[in-house]
C-alpha cells in the first residue's frame, strides 16, 4: 500500500522526489521520508506522522548537502512495526551505503533477519524492509554491480514486494523490481529548452507524470536498472526483456483539487462524468455491447454457466448489485466473493465459470491473487479496472475499464458508480452472446443506463438537503442500515462510507434479517437508515421500517421523488430521482456518500485521509 518514487538525471531530482510524495501520500501517511545520493554518499531524512509532517519533511530536506545525483523517497502505510520514524523508509544496510524503499511484505523476513543477525549483522527497525538492504550489503560485498546483487537478494526473499534501491557506489543509478505490488518506470528525454534527460520510477503514474509519458511497467521477477540516459530490464537470471508500454489517457490537472475543499468533494462531484465516460462508446449500432480488450472469444462465453465475482470493499459491494443484473438478464447464476477468503475455501471452478475481478486500482492484491487462482483451475478470467494496463488488466482474458478518471480520497466514490455503470454493462453483454436479450430491448436498457448520469448530477445538486439531515445525527454514534433486493448492497456502501471516514459504527443489514435477531438492538433513540427506493420489494422494505418504528427508532428513508406514502413513514428522507430498479444503486448510493461526508466533516476529520487506511491495498 505504500507509495514509491525514485528519481536520477534532470534538473531537479529533490523536488520531483517531495512533489512524488506529495501524489502518493494517499497510499499511506504513517511516515515518509527521502535518501538522495551525492558524489559518493547517501543523505536520508525521515518523518513519522504525529511529529512532522511532508511539508517539514520538505522544510529539513531544503538543507539537504548538493548536488543529487539520484534520489528515492517513501511514504508509509505500516504493516511491520509502528508508524514511527525507526520504522520509516528508506531503510540503510549496515554500512551506511545501500538505501532500500519497499511496498508489500517479505514472507520470510524473520528467516533471513536470523541469518543476518547471526552473521553481525545489526538492525535499527522493526521492519520487514530492512533485510533486502543488508541481502544486498552481502551481495555487493563480492564486487558484482548493484543490478546483480538486486537480483541474487531477490531469488531469496519471499512475499510481494516493489522496490526501489541506490548505492553510495554507482551514482545516478537506482535499481527497482516488482513482484505482484505495482511499479512503472519513466524516461525523459533532454528537452528543446535545455532540460537534463532523466529516469523516475514509481509505484503510480501520478507521482510522475507531470515529467514524462514514456512509461512503461514492470511485470514479475523483472529487475530495471535506471540512469538518466537508458532503461535495462532483466529477469531474475539476468534474461534482458523488453517491458510493457503503457498508454496514458489523463492528464495531472485531473488529479488536482480543481478548487474544492477536499479531493472527496471534488471526486463525487466528478461523478456524473465518470459514468458517462464509462458508458461512452459502449453500443453499438448494431445494437450490441463493446468491451475494452477481449481475448476470449464470444462463443466460449456464451457457454459459460455462471459467474463468480471476487472483489474487496465497495468494489465487492458493486459485485453484489451486480449479482442480480447477471441473474436477471443473462440467466446465469453468479456468486460473489470476499477475494481475500476466496483462495482459502476450495473453490469449484472450470473452463464453464467465468470470474470477473473489480479492482478501482487493477493492483489489489487479494483479487490479484484471487484471479492467479482461478487461472489455475482453467477460469475464464475478466477485470473491471479504472487504471489502464494494470497487473490485473495485462493478466485476464477481457477488460472493462471504467474511466473514471484519477481517485485520489481514499474512500470510493466516483470509481464505485463507474464499477456499478460497468457490471451492468457485462451483464447485459452477457444477455446479448447467450440470448436472452434482444438488441431492441438492449437499445431501451441502455437509454436508461445513459440517462444515470444526468440523475447523479441532479442527485448532488441536493447535497444542502443532505447536510441538513445529517447536521441532525452528528452526535450519533451508532447506525442501522437496512436494504432489500439491490437496496442491500447500497445500505452496506453506506454504512462503509459513514465508518470509514466519519469513524461512526454503522452496520448494515437485510432487512428482513431484523426479526432474526439483531431487532434486539432497535431501542428509541436507534438511528436506522433505510433504502426505500420503488422496486419490486418496496412494500417489504417498508413493512421492515414500520418494525424499526414501533419500537422507537429514528428513521431515514433514501426514497424516490415524489413518494410521499414512503415519506410518512419517516422521520427525514434523501430524495432521489427513480429509475430502473436494477440501475438504482447508482443514484441511491449518492446521498449516502454525501451523509458519511458531512458527518465526517461535522467532526473535524480528514476526509482524504481516513485514519489506519490507504488508497490501493497491495498487501494481504
Amino acid at each position: 500500500m505504500c507509495g514509491i518514487i525514485g528519481a536520477t538525471g534532470g534538473d531537479a531530482v529533490v523536488e520531483t522526489l517531495l512533489e512524488g510524495l506529495r501524489r502518493l501520500e494517499y497510499r499511506g501517511y504513517d511516515s515518509a521520508g527521502v535518501v538522495l545520493q551525492g558524489q559518493g554518499e547517501l543523505w536520508r531524512a525521515r518523518a513519522a506522522r504525529g511529529t512532522r509532517s511532508l511539508e517539514d519533511l520538505r522544510r529539513v530536506v531544503d538543507g539537504a548537502p548538493g548536488p543529487t545525483a539520484a534520489g528515492i523517497g517513501h511514504t508509509r502505510w505500516a504493516t511491520h512495526g509502528g508508524p514511527t520514524e525507526r520504522n520509516a523508509h528508506p531503510h540503510l544496510d549496515c554500512t551506511g551505503r545501500v538505501a532500500v524503499v519497499h511496498n508489500g511484505i517479505i514472507e520470510n523476513y524473520r528467516l533471513l533477519a536470523d541469518k543476518l543477525a547471526a552473521g553481525g549483522h545489526q538492525f535499527s527497525s522493526d521492519t520487514d524492509t530492512e533485510v533486502v538492504a543488508h541481502l544486498i550489503e552481502d551481495e555487493l560485498s563480492g564486487g558484482v554491480a548493484l543490478a546483480d546483487a538486486v537480483r541474487a537478494t531477490l531469488r531469496q526473499v519471499q512475499g510481494a514486494f516493489s522496490l526501489a534501491v541506490v548505492c553510495a557506489g554507482e551514482p545516478g543509478t537506482i535499481v527497482a523490481a516488482r513482484r505482484v505490488s505495482p511499479l512503472v518506470v519513466g524516461m525523459a528525454e533532454a528537452g528543446e529548452d535545455g532540460a537534463a534527460p532523466a529516469a523516475y520510477v514509481a509505484s503510480d503514474i501520478a507521482a510522475v507524470l507531470g515529467h514524462t509519458r514514456n512509461l512503461w511497467a514492470l511485470d514479475d521477477d523483472q529487475v530495471v536498472e535506471l540512469r538518466p540516459q537508458s532503461m535495462r530490464v532483466a529477469t531474475l537470471a539476468g534474461k534482458e526483456v523488453e517491458p510493457v508500454a503503457l498508454q496514458v489517457d489523463w492528464d495531472l490537472e485531473a488529479a488536482e483539487k480543481g478548487g474544492f475543499d477536499d479531493y472527496m468533494s471534488k471526486e463525487m462531484h466528478e461523478q456524473p462524468r465518470a459514468v458517462a465516460d464509462t458508458l461512452l462508446g459502449r453500443l453499438l449500432p448494431a445494437g450490441t455491447f463493446a468491451l475494452d480488450e477481449l481475448r476470449i472469444g464470444p462463443a466460449q462465453l456464451a457457454e459459460v454457466e455462471r459467474v463468480l465475482v471476487v472483489a474487496c470493499g465497495s468494489s465487492h459491494h458493486a459485485g453484489l448489485v451486480a449479482k442480480y443484473a447477471f441473474e436477471h438478464w443473462a440467466r446465469l447464476p453468479c456468486e460473489v466473493d470476499i477475494a481475500s477468503e476466496f483462495r482459502y475455501r476450495d473453490p469449484v471452478l472450470d473452463s464453464r465459470t467465468l470470474v470477473v475481478g473489480i479492482s478501482q486500482s487493477g493492483e489489489t492484491i487479494d483479487t490479484l491473487q484471487a484471479l492467479r487462482e482461478a487461472r489455475q483451475w482453467g477460469a475464464p478470467v475478466l477485470v473491471v479496472a479504472n487504471v489502464v494496463d494494470s497487473s490485473m488488466a495485462r493478466e485476464a482474458d477481457g477488460v472493462l475499464y471504467t474511466h473514471a478518471g484519477p481517485e485520489v480520497g481514499v474512500a470510493a466514490t466516483k470509481t464505485h458508480l463507474a464499477q456499478l455503470a460497468a457490471m451492468e454493462l457485462l451483464a447485459l453483454y452477457l444477455a446479448q452472446i447467450r440470448g436472452t436479450l434482444s438488441p431492441a430491448d438492449a437499445r431501451l436498457l441502455f437509454a436508461d443506463l445513459s440517462a444515470l448520469p444526468g440523475l447523479v448530477g441532479e442527485t448532488l445538486e441536493r447535497d444542502d438537503a443532505v447536510a441538513e439531515v445529517a447536521a441532525r445525527f452528528t452526535s450519533t454514534r451508532d447506525f442501522f442500515f437496512l436494504g432489500r433486493h439491490v437496496g442491500l448492497p447500497v445500505a452496506m456502501e453506506g454504512a462503509l462510507k459513514l465508518k470509514e471516514i466519519a469513524y461512526v459504527r454503522a452496520e448494515a443489514y437485510p432487512a428482513g434479517e431484523l426479526k432474526h435477531g439483531p431487532i434486539a438492538l432497535i431501542e428509541p433513540g436507534t438511528v436506522v437508515l433505510a433504502v426505500a427506493t420503488r422496486s419490486p420489494v418496496w412494500e417489504k422494505v417498508m413493512s421492515n421500517v414500520a418494525e424499526v418504528r414501533s419500537r422507537g427508532a429514528t428513521v431515514v428513508l433514501v426514497a424516490n421523488d415524489g413518494h410521499e406514502e414512503a415519506a410518512a413513514e419517516a422521520d427525514a428522507v434523501l430524495w432521489v430521482p427513480g429509475t430502473h430498479p436494477l440501475f438504482s444503486p447508482v443514484v441511491d448510493v449518492v446521498p449516502l456518500q454525501q451523509f458519511a461526508y458531512h458527518t465526517a466533516r461535522a467532526h473535524g476529520l480528514d476526509v482524504d485521509r481516513p485514519r489506519n487506511l490507504a488508497k490501493t491495498v497491495t498487501v494481504e
